[in-house]
Formats: C-alpha cells, structure tokens, sequence
C-alpha cells in the first residue's frame, strides 16, 4: 500500500469545516486541485453518494462515499484496473475553538507501487493546496 498523509490547523469549529468539506459541488471554487465536480445523484451527500470529480493532468474519476460520519470522518474510494485508491477526510476539536483535519490518501493493489511512484508528488501537492483552501474557505465561512 502506498499513502499520503496531509495535516492542516484550521481556526475555525468543526461544523464550519465541515460545512465546507462536505459541500462537493464548491471545492472547485477554493482548491486548485479540483477543475470540476459532478454529482451523480439528486440525494444529500451521504453514504453511497457517488461524485465524478476532474483534477489537473489526472483523468476523470468517480468517487463513491463509503464512510459518512458528521462532524468526524468521510472515506471514500475510487478504481481503476489493479490499484484501489482511497480517500478519507478526518476532522477533529484542535487547539482552542480550532479544528484539525487530516487528509489522506492511500493506493492498494497490484500497480499500487507503480501508480504511487508517478503520482505521489502530484498527490501530497494536490492535498496541501486541499487543505490549504480548506482552511481558508472555512475561516472565511460562518458555521450556520
């Protein structure tokens, strides 16, 4: 297995963070990391749902939720031929009234060696400009 982890100090309650993590549809407009985002159903974000998601100079993939827990956790995972890749979301109380979030991702399979040599440079830098915009969009937002 091959995993990319990236931490982030956030100043803001776990509700805003997760407020904004969970609103798929807007990452675009706060990370660079993410050119377009489709959802796949009419439903609520939840477990099961099922979002197609374009990043730079990576091809398009659908992502399905298969972990949904408020205000804690969503993992979700995606394929192709030989390697499973999973994604997982973590927020926890921080340092005051703060929030940390953990992002990390983590290739499985018989090419996961393989796809994780030529992608994790992409990968970690993809995952800071996540956090990074992540930390901004939800110190900007107010936790409603």
């Amino acid at each position: 297995m091959v995993s990319v982890t990236v931490t982030e100090q956030i100043n803001a309650s776990p509700q805003a963070v997760w407020n904004v993590l969970t609103d798929v549809d807007l990452w675009p407009t706060w990370t660079q990391s993410v050119r377009t985002v489709r959802r796949l159903d009419d439903e609520p974000f939840a477990l099961g749902s099922r979002i197609r998601i374009k990043q730079p100079g990576m091809p398009t993939m659908v992502w399905e939720v298969s972990e949904l827990v408020p205000l804690s956790v969503f993992t979700w995972h995606t394929g192709t031929p030989g390697v499973k890749t999973v994604g997982v979301h973590r927020i926890e109380p921080g340092p005051g009234d703060g929030t940390t979030v953990t992002l990390e991702v983590h290739h499985s399979g018989p090419l996961s060696g393989v796809i994780g040599a030529l992608t994790s440079s992409r990968t970690r830098r993809y995952m800071h400009m996540e956090a990074a915009g992540l930390k901004k969009a939800s110190e900007e937002r107010p936790s409603s």
